[in-house]
């Protein structure tokens, strides 16, 4: 069975914007199964257009920033 977003449904979602970096955080739950975090990243190019890329790593103040976000996330699970 393909993907189908509308059965992607967000229990929680948070955004951060540190620089030219947005980074969201986000409890999902595909097809009413398991809840699950996510983290993404988006990044501004010089058209100041948010474009996803890939999280990897974070630095010490972008941590800082989204660890109390990941809190309440799990609160929400």
């Amino acid at each position: 069975m393909p993907y189908d977003q509308s059965l992607d449904v967000a229990s929680f979602k948070e955004t951060k914007e540190v620089a030219d970096t947005r980074i969201t955080v986000g409890v999902f739950s595909y097809n009413e199964g398991t809840k699950k975090l996510q983290i993404s990243r988006e990044n501004q190019n010089q058209n100041e257009e948010w474009r996803f890329a890939k999280l990897g790593r974070m630095t010490k103040e972008e941590a800082q920033e989204i660890i109390p976000i990941m809190a309440k996330a799990i609160e929400t699970m």
